[in-house]
């Protein structure tokens, strides 16, 4: 039986190469405020010294500068997606034009109203040219700001997309050598099974290997551990027996593909292989307040003699090293025995489904 790959699921990620964030976002809407009142304090304290501290003052000062704050942010919010079809260098004078442009009408309104007390027209000139000036520095410095971190941020991304597409070419050939090894044994004592299981290998590599991406959708890779367990199952026979209690895991929860298949692959060759009555491998798995948690558990025998793999052990560093890189350090993979049986647990938060996670 030979299927087509799966059909290619939205990115995981959605790379957004425009160095302007999302203002309307409430942290980077608390970050500009704050920016905003520290820029006021710097502007009342950069006057001439006074007896006394001019409150009024601030708070005028405050208001007129939250105001060009609040309305760069949101009109920058409407014209994000036609800024981001200019270059970086065209976007940025765009958006200092439009601050500086804001912060002259907000000018001309206090002027108007007489907000500040009344000028003379040296002195309405010279105010209209300082905050003028004022703005196109401090807007400059800021998209700066944010340019840098963009591209400080692309290059963690492609730094990680790198060291992640390393750890999952070291996987596939392991996977590709043990996979190969159980339908050997199948050649001599069953030829049409033998037959059947390379080309359930066929299907499963294809599906493997069809998507660039690192992080699949979990029925994607639960089928994609479903075709390697008929492949063992052709070697194993009733001695090989399933539990499953995955019910609560979302069929769109991201996971690092090929995370689920080298669980069961060590859980076969250590639980189930080295016993003439075979046992269960049982695989558990929930979704709870925004984490992953992933159990796969088998029969463990002292007294069982097998042969050490380094593939599966290779596999289970992987595992961890792709799980710190992709979820950090909360991410954890953990390996226990107890009750006679071996427990490998693996748990990372993912707060968002597969259509909505950042891209890596």
């Amino acid at each position: 039986m030979r299927t087509d790959g799966p059909n290619p699921v939205k990115s995981t990620t959605v790379t957004d190469d425009f160095f302007v964030p999302e203002l309307c976002q409430p942290e980077a809407l608390l970050g500009l405020v704050l920016l905003a009142e520290l820029l006021v304090l710097v502007l009342v304290l950069a006057e001439p010294m006074q007896p006394g501290f001019d409150w009024m003052r601030l708070a005028l000062t405050s208001l007129f500068v939250q105001w060009i704050v609040l309305l760069s942010a949101g009109t920058m919010c409407l014209l994000r997606p036609l800024l981001a079809r200019l270059r970086a260098s065209l976007a940025g004078l765009g958006c200092c034009l439009l601050v500086a442009g804001l912060t002259l009408a907000c000018t001309a309104v206090a002027d108007i109203y007489e907000l500040g007390g009344p000028l003379s027209r040296a002195g309405e000139v010279n105010l209209y040219l300082r905050h003028a000036l004022i703005s196109l520095i401090m807007s400059g410095l800021l998209l700066r700001y944010f340019y840098l971190q963009s591209q400080w941020r692309r290059q963690e991304q492609a730094e990680l997309r790198a060291r992640i597409e390393s750890l999952q070419a070291r996987i596939r050939p392991h996977f590709l050598f043990n996979s190969l090894n159980s339908i050997a044994s199948l050649v001599a004592s069953d030829p049409a099974k033998a037959e059947q299981a390379v080309l359930d290998l066929s299907d499963l590599f294809r599906a493997s290997l069809a998507r660039p991406g690192t992080l699949v959708a979990w029925s994607e890779e639960l089928e994609l551990s479903r075709r390697y367990l008929s492949i063992e199952q052709y070697r194993l026979g009733e001695r090989l027996r399933m539990q499953w209690r995955i019910e609560g895991v979302p069929e769109d929860l991201p996971i690092p593909q090929l995370t689920l298949q080298p669980l069961l692959e060590n859980a076969l060759v250590y639980g189930i292989q080295p016993r003439v009555e075979g046992g269960v491998v049982s695989v558990t798995a929930d979704y709870v307040d925004g984490v992953f948690h992933l159990e796969v558990s088998n029969p463990f025998d002292e007294t069982a003699q097998t042969q050490a793999s380094r593939g599966t052990r290779q596999g289970l560093q992987n595992i961890d090293a792709r799980l710190a890189a992709l979820f950090g350090p909360q991410a954890s993979l953990s390996v226990e025995r107890r009750d006679g049986c071996h427990y490998t647990c693996l748990r990372y938060p993912c707060a968002r489904r597969m259509q909505e996670a950042r891209s890596i």
